[in-house]
């Protein structure tokens, strides 16, 4: 009894596995050749492993109560895979399970399901001209970046890294760039191929050439000589952070718009992705990305408003060091950041909850903020201390902001975990900029807190990629429709 046991059990992983590889290629083709990204439940499946598609299908249980098999959903993606569709992001595991399960099953073919669900994306020759992209710096967000856009390569690729802005550089100074990302400490390596061309003074990652240009001040740049025209402009140096200063690039010939990694100043637009991205409008030339922190804690008040409403509350966060920080005790022009970074927690200042106000102004003057630096280098977590309008508890709370992660437009800016064994190094890579941890969940009555994880460098680097795919005018659809 149990051999067989045993045999069945085997035989049922290698059932799943053999579908997974399958999918592996034609989730790949749809990407590169149509722009179409498959996803599971908002989790997207771009260059992921046979593995991570069977864990995808597995976590379909937790939240909707029934298993979705590989050998379910695998008609419904190769059926997919034929179709005459513009390009749009589309989650398989939705589809598959209301097909399978819904209310209506049985009662139509899956061409029939498909051509209803995906119709929006159907018959519809709209594709946007590519367009190009420039990282004007190389730290920590800058090569993230890198990382996101080199990963869409492909002849539907709509948003193409054409160049790497940094300063003058000595000898060797391409290879050690080249070598910062092949290779990092916390992301891991990069996955796929990078050489340097020496004589042109570039980067081979993926089919892509990314010319490296070597500039003291935007001013200086011409992209128009290497080919480049209408270019986005990502200024991930913090330099400059108002109208004045990152008009600069504007000067630039070649350069079209301007997208800052960190909180603008003046009246510049601080946009958080899935809470006030509709701001965005055509004309707009200079906009900002804000703070990751702002990222991380705006979605989820937005949610929580807009359900109970609130009051007032307190966010504190708990960030990991930056490099900003001394490694050892050293001077620094800020109170307390001049002590090593990696031997204290070190408190400071964050204007993330005055910075919401910007992107939800409802909530302007309710909240107070601070932080503590920790000695870890990635994965931060802010705290949410909160009084609502209406009472509510821990399960009620929990379940309408898994909800929010899942079938809201929000499902890219809320993830969600029911786990009682998660740490930060868990979260590392994780695309959405907040991860909230039901299992610290704390509700009594109208008062709440709430603990919400976050990748403050590739979390808020996926939040960063939306807003350029906004500028860039590539509304692509998500389908099926959110409600």
């Amino acid at each position: 009894m149990n051999q067989q046991f045993e045999q069945e059990l085997l035989k049922s992983w290698q059932e799943r596995q053999e579908f997974a590889e399958k999918m592996l290629p034609v989730i790949g083709s749809l990407f590169r050749n149509k722009a179409i990204e498959i996803t599971l439940y908002g989790r997207s499946l771009l260059n992921a492993s046979a593995i991570d598609i069977i864990k995808a299908h597995r976590m379909v249980r937790r939240f909707e109560g029934e298993k979705l098999r590989l050998r379910e959903s695998w008609p419904l993606l190769e059926a997919i895979s034929q179709m005459p569709l513009a390009p749009a992001e589309i989650d398989l595991g939705k589809l598959a399970y209301k097909f399978h399960f819904g209310a209506n099953s049985g009662d139509v073919s899956i061409q029939e399901f498909l051509n209803f669900e995906l119709a929006d994306a159907l018959n519809t020759n709209d594709k946007a001209a590519p367009r190009d992209v420039v990282l004007y710096g190389f730290g920590r967000i800058g090569r993230l970046l890198a990382r996101l856009l080199i990963e869409r390569q492909g002849t539907a690729n709509q948003l193409r890294l054409k160049a790497i802005v940094v300063r003058g550089g000595k000898d060797g100074d391409l290879e050690k760039r080249a070598s910062l990302l092949r290779r990092d400490s916390v992301h891991g390596p990069f996955n796929g191929s990078i050489t340097v061309d020496t004589e042109k003074k570039a980067i081979k990652a993926n089919g892509a050439f990314i010319q490296v240009i070597y500039a003291n001040s935007p001013e200086e740049v011409d992209y128009t000589q290497y080919g480049i025209n209408n270019a986005l402009v990502i200024d991930n140096t913090g330099m400059w952070r108002d109208e004045e200063g990152l008009g600069k690039h504007l000067k630039s010939k070649g350069a079209a718009k301007v997208l800052l990694t960190a909180p603008g100043k003046g009246d510049i637009k601080n946009i958080v992705h899935g809470v006030n991205h509709q701001d965005i409008e055509n004309s707009d030339t200079i906009l900002s990305a804000a703070s990751c922190t702002t990222n991380a804690i705006t979605p989820v008040l937005k949610a929580l408003d807009e359900e109970y409403g609130i009051e007032n509350g307190h966010v504190e966060t708990v960030h990991s060091y930056t490099n900003d920080q001394n490694l050892i005790d050293n001077y620094h022009k800020a109170e307390r950041r001049g002590r090593s970074a990696p031997l204290n927690m070190v408190i400071t200042e964050t204007g993330a909850a005055k910075a919401v106000a910007k992107a939800y102004p409802k909530l302007g003057g309710k909240l107070t903020g601070n932080a503590i630096r920790v000695p870890t280098p990635n994965v931060s977590m802010a705290i949410l201390s909160l009084n609502l309008k209406s009472d509510t508890d821990k399960e009620s709370l929990n379940n309408f902001l898994q909800n929010v992660s899942l079938f809201s437009p929000l499902q890219h800016q809320i993830d969600f975990t029911a786990s009682t064994e998660i740490v930060s190094s868990d979260l590392v890579g994780t695309r959405a900029p907040a991860i909230v941890d039901s299992q610290a969940t704390i509700v009594s009555d109208n008062r709440a807190t709430l603990y919400v994880w976050y990748d403050n460098e590739f979390g808020y680097s996926c939040q960063v990629m939306r807003i350029i795919q906004d500028m860039a005018e590539l509304n692509t659809r998500i389908l099926p429709k959110l409600s």
